[in-house]
């Protein structure tokens, strides 16, 4: 099996692999057809047995919307996106609404 890593810089300065979509895929499905336990297999591709068995859920749980990656979303991530950037503006509106109350209120003394 064919698959490419990225890596990123984790927080704490540790290389953190990122797998893609179809390797992922690839691996849940050699899991069902080898016969071979989890483990094992977790072990000839040099991932975490924890890795597999959530991608294994994940794939299960959310068939083909499993793996969005990180520019595709679900619709569900994509809305909580948009309210947390509405969140954000609102707060600077009220931000700016309270700076120009008191300013007005201070002149009228």
């Amino acid at each position: 099996m064919e698959y490419t890593t990225l890596s990123k810089e984790s927080k704490m300065g540790k290389q953190q692999k990122i797998y893609t979509r179809e390797f992922k895929v690839e691996a849940v499905q050699l899991v069902k057809s080898s016969g071979k336990p989890m483990s094992q297999v977790a072990r000839e591709l040099g991932i975490s047995d924890s890795a597999l068995y959530h991608w294994s859920k994940q794939l299960a749980d959310q068939g083909e919307q499993a793996f969005p990656g990180s520019g595709h979303q679900t619709a569900q991530e994509e809305v909580i996106r948009r309210l947390k950037q509405e969140l954000e503006v609102t707060r600077q509106e009220r931000d700016i609404l309270k700076k120009v109350v008191s300013i007005f209120s201070r002149e009228s003394r």
